[in-house]
């Protein structure tokens, strides 16, 4: 009995028992011994109801062997699942509390920030601009540093291939050793010529290599490189000037010749000669007479080149919009050394108001090859009093004025918009004007500049001639609306005439009214600004 009472103990021989058969251990035994047959049901029915029936177990000190055996075996059934309830309750409470001292720690040590890669932002362009310090502290959407590497065209190497993309190959000074550093760009800014016929300054091949590595860019590179031939150029402006007519958009004429052979017919003279493809008034030729323009034919056979031919402007001034993703600028440039090439010699420069006109002209300049995000139209201001639109230039266009370090600054921001877009997915507005300068700046600026005002009437608006912009400060983006003169104070005043040609509007219509005494500072600064005015007027007459 002894053996079986340890043999039943044992766990191991308990899970053996085949399915149900502790249950039937453990049902009730019947009344009597086991070997006893059971009662009819009319010995039943004889038994007195004082005496109860037995349902479970034997009376004390009536059970036999086998009942002890049959509670012993059941016990320690029940001691072994008691146990094993036991254990799998302590084991799921210690995996509760783990989690849960888990989470606290995690809650307690905030999780280490993800470090992404930066993008790599390749610009070209001179050392004179570092532009590394205009994207320093930058991010994509928050989360993408941005990295600069700023070279020259002719100081970087490039191979592309169908997989891998872009490699650049860059030379970098380091302690008077050249150093070649190599990287895979995932934008370009370019703000250097492509191309010159000037020898080595033909760079077409790196925007070829970049385009065929699909490198994104500022402009496209497709732009860049319908930009590196000036006629044709011209033909998309031919069709803006068939599309919206010459009162929207006054094309100056030109002719173009493939070759020297061609020039035989004479134009009108005076005339400008421009030979190739070139910048900043170089191969620009003026002819006064017919025998100056058969000299002129020899030199393009030497050149062994293209030329165009168009009428000489006598201008009164030069007129430039620049457009950089939503803002925009206009400028007037007056030659003073009497140079018939404004950019050339003494010139004074001065930001005036956009009007519609001057936005039309830009805005649908700004349509070609597919869209420029960096334009600038040129045109003259004849006279005649007429305007004469003879160019339209590209990202590589210079920056001029006094607004040039807001003008980098929105570059940057245009740069930054465009790579979110591009390489996040991510659309963010684009910027439409950039302060520089803080509060006290402009309050000096403004205290040194005086206050005026600057409004030309409605009917010069109407003619398209140009208005002074009220202040330096004032963002171009801010459409200049045309209002009438203050009405000035004093004699004379009612003798002003509306009927005004644009050479006199632009420097005789505009009334400049000083509020309150002006210090010795100030009334130099309105000296200056009157001195400024006079020259213009005077050589552009």
């Amino acid at each position: 009995m002894n053996y079986l009472r340890r043999r039943l103990s044992d766990s191991s021989f308990v899970a053996n028992l085949p399915n149900g058969y502790m249950m039937d251990l453990q049902r009730p035994a019947p009344t009597g011994s086991s070997t006893s047959s059971p009662a009819s049901p009319a010995t039943e029915r004889r038994q007195p109801p004082s005496i109860p029936v037995q349902t479970q177990g034997f009376a004390p000190g009536a059970a036999p062997a086998g009942g002890n055996f049959l509670s012993s075996f059941s016990s320690v059934v029940k001691s072994a699942q008691m146990a094993q309830n036991v254990a799998a309750a302590a084991h799921a409470k210690s995996a509760t509390a783990t989690s849960a001292d888990g989470a606290s720690a995690g809650n307690s040590q905030p999780s280490k920030p993800v470090v992404r890669k930066p993008k790599i932002l390749l610009v070209i362009d001179d050392a004179h601009t570092d532009w590394a310090k205009y994207f320093r502290g930058k991010k994509l959407n928050g989360e993408y540093e941005v990295r600069v590497e700023q070279a020259e065209f002719s100081e970087i190497n490039l191979a592309s291939y169908v997989n891998s993309g872009c490699t650049v190959d860059m030379q970098v000074n380091k302690s008077g050793t050249k150093v070649v550093r190599s990287f895979k760009p995932d934008f370009v800014l370019i703000r250097q010529h492509a191309y010159s016929m000037i020898p080595g300054e033909d760079f077409r091949n790196f925007v070829i290599g970049l385009h065929f590595g699909g490198v994104p860019s500022i402009n496209s590179l497709n732009s860049i490189y319908n930009f590196c031939s000036k006629p044709w150029v011209f033909s998309q402006m031919i069709k803006l000037y068939h599309s919206l007519g010459a009162d929207k958009f006054p094309l100056n004429e030109q002719t173009f010749y493939s070759n020297h052979t061609q020039m035989v017919t004479t134009p009108s003279c005076p005339a400008v000669v421009k030979m190739g493809h070139a910048h900043s008034g170089m191969g620009k030729i003026k002819v006064e007479s017919q025998q100056d323009f058969q000299d002129i034919t020899s030199v393009v056979a030497l050149a062994g080149t293209y030329a165009t031919t168009e009428p000489y402007v006598q201008s009164k001034y030069d007129i430039r919009i620049q457009k950089i993703g939503n803002n925009y600028k206009a400028y007037m440039r007056t030659s003073i050394s009497g140079n018939w090439k404004a950019n050339t010699g003494s010139a004074m420069l001065e930001q005036i108001a956009m009007t519609d006109r001057y936005r039309l002209w830009v805005d649908s300049c700004a349509k070609m090859f597919g869209g420029l995000d960096i334009c600038a139209v040129k045109a003259v201001h004849g006279k005649d009093g007429s305007d004469y639109i003879i160019e339209v230039m590209d990202c590589s266009m210079p920056l001029i004025g006094e607004h040039v370090e807001e003008d980098r600054q929105l570059i940057t921001e245009l740069v930054l918009h465009k790579m979110a877009q591009v390489l996040l997915g991510v659309s963010t507005p684009q910027p439409a004007a950039f302060k520089v300068r803080n509060a006290a700046d402009q309050t000096g600026e403004h205290k040194t500049r005086g206050h005026r005002s600057a409004s030309a009437s409605p009917s010069q608006s109407a003619q398209g001639s140009p208005q002074r912009a009220r202040s330096a400060n004032t963002s171009p983006s801010q459409a200049f609306q045309p209002g009438p003169i203050p009405a000035p104070s004093g004699p004379g005043a009612h003798k002003q005439s509306p009927q005004l040609n644009k050479s006199q509007s632009l420097t005789n219509t505009f009334t400049e009214t000083l509020r309150g005494s002006l210090t010795d500072d100030e009334a130099k600064a309105e000296t200056i600004r009157s001195l400024r005015q006079s020259f213009a007027s005077l050589f552009s007459d």
